[in-house]
């Protein structure tokens, strides 16, 4: 057997699924313990963390939403190639405008690649409590501004694949129904 048969009988389905939700409402967590379980199903699985494309994709763009637009659109174009290359891409990314989330899901569908928006639909008051980055404290302090959801928008999702409340399961029930709904959709 050759190496391209080889790689044509182990073909995986790649999709793109986004979290999107305020700061600290656990899309990153989400993201890990979802990997965690795709990986142990033997997907191939990359998790995009916004925090770490700012730094190493989107280094000089702000917070402006043509910033944050920018930042999006890259992210996405990163997503989608990995996607369409048999790659599962978690994206836990804020991606506060519906705009941009829209244009993201319209280049996933222009090329045929599977795309699913989950949307992590943690209250403010619960982020501002978890405050993983003490954000939500720097900004009741005056000490940083635009932070989204509280002084800047956040666009909820009108129709997203998935709505998770995580402030009312744990870790591990929010990554099982993700990972049920790339079951339900045929992209395990």
């Amino acid at each position: 057997m050759t190496t391209d048969q080889i790689q044509e009988n182990h073909v995986t389905t790649g999709a793109t699924v986004w979290l999107t939700g305020l700061p600290s409402a656990g899309k990153t967590t989400i993201a890990h313990e979802l990997a965690g379980l795709l990986r142990a199903d033997g997907h191939r699985v990359e998790v995009l963390d916004g925090d770490e494309i700012r730094e190493f994709i989107s280094a000089g763009l702000g917070f402006s939403r043509e910033d944050r637009h920018t930042n999006v659109q890259r992210i996405g174009f990163v997503a989608e190639l990995l996607a369409r290359n048999g790659v599962k891409a978690l994206v836990p990314v804020i991606a506060p405008y519906a705009d941009s989330r829209d244009a993201v899901r319209g280049r996933h569908e222009a090329n045929a690649t599977p795309y699913l928006e989950i949307h992590v639909a943690t209250p403010v008051e619960v982020c501002s409590e978890r405050d993983v980055k003490g954000l939500y404290a720097k900004q009741a302090a005056g000490e940083l501004t635009g932070l989204t959801g509280v002084d800047d928008p956040y666009e909820q999702p009108e129709k997203p694949d998935l709505r998770i409340e995580s402030q009312n399961q744990t870790v591990q029930e929010s990554a099982a129904a993700v990972h049920a709904l790339l079951s339900e959709r045929s992209l395990l």
